[in-house]
């Protein structure tokens, strides 16, 4: 389980990013109408961290993407991470 502190600085790393890139329309510019993502990924001195942002206009696609991730956790979790 993350620590409480990890898991502040893991959203304080990962919003002014979101942040920086929100403020710059032409980051934007080149992504499809209907459905676009955004990765990041970080690290401290614990481990690492990623985060997807996903937005459609239909609704399942975000679903699908969430469903995918959660049978490859399942799939990959190790015994000694239950």
């Amino acid at each position: 389980m993350i620590e409480k502190e990890d898991a502040k600085n893991v959203a304080e790393v990962v919003g002014h990013n979101l942040i920086g890139v929100a403020h710059d329309a032409n980051n934007f510019q080149k992504l499809p109408d209907n459905f676009w993502g955004y990765f990041a990924r970080g690290h401290d001195k614990k481990g690492a961290f990623g985060i997807i942002v996903t937005y459609s206009e239909d609704e399942k696609d975000v679903d699908n993407l969430i469903k995918m991730y959660e049978e490859w956790v399942a799939k990959n979790k190790t015994k000694e991470s239950e």
